[in-house]
């Protein structure tokens, strides 16, 4: 049997890999980050890509960004990246206008789906997916979260959950690590298609931009929390 690996090629619920598997394959793509080809560096944070390869459904695109704790601690970063994913991006990622959870399937899984508008003329797009979580609390610590698509065509009541418009799909890798100089890496790593009938080549030019601005958006949202700066002082 082949190893899993993370694409675009959405999943039926009932045809989930197990979760050892669905980690390793993230590891696997997050781990080759550093082989990628170096983009720009956008606001402070690192920009990387790679070509459509064997088996990938689209290139690949990653970012990482490293934090002091008067930004962000490791702990911060995992109860708002980990816990409550979707429902935290709907703050801070201006597109993201509705989530929905569709079926929590463990602690450690569940399934989300993201309705997503853009200025005119491209129409609203919508995006299922597995949010799978792992948190390895020996030291120095590190977090893993994966997305991966979901089909809910084989089941039609789970199906009327998600909103109108065109189907997107993505995929994506994250992995928050303490590092030695005690500040918190964040990186990210996805491919992903919004459907429809935009062009590739439309698309891919602005996905390193795209991705890299969420990281000051996070922070910007993070720091405007009421407990945020409360938090910290206490550490």
């Amino acid at each position: 049997m082949s190893e899993f690996a993370l694409t675009i090629t959405p999943l039926d619920l009932g045809s989930i890999p197990s979760e050892d598997a669905i980690l390793q394959a993230a590891q696997r793509i997050l781990d080759s980050v550093q082989s990628w080809h170096v983009g720009k560096a956008i606001r402070g944070v690192k920009t990387f890509n790679r070509p459509k390869q064997a088996g990938d459904g689209a290139p690949w695109h990653a970012r990482r960004s490293e934090h002091v704790a008067e930004e962000a601690t490791f702990d911060e970063l995992w109860s708002k990246l980990a816990v409550n994913k979707a429902e935290n991006e709907k703050e801070f990622i201006p597109e993201i206008k509705k989530v929905t959870l569709i079926k929590q399937i463990s602690p450690t899984q569940s399934v989300w789906t993201l309705y997503y508008t853009f200025p005119p003329p491209v129409s609203p797009r919508v995006f299922t997916v597995l949010q799978v979580v792992h948190l390895e609390e020996t030291s120095p610590r590190s977090g893993t979260i994966v997305s991966i698509p979901i089909d809910l065509s084989s089941d039609q009541e789970l199906a009327k959950l998600e909103e109108k418009g065109v189907r997107g799909r993505y995929t994506s890798a994250e992995r928050i690590r303490e590092l030695e100089d005690g500040k918190t890496e964040w990186l990210m790593a996805t491919s992903s298609t919004p459907g429809g009938s935009i062009p590739t080549f439309i698309v891919e030019r602005s996905v390193a931009s795209s991705i890299a601005q969420d990281v000051p958006h996070f922070l910007k949202w993070f720091q405007s929390l009421p407990k945020a700066a409360e938090v910290q002082s206490n550490q």
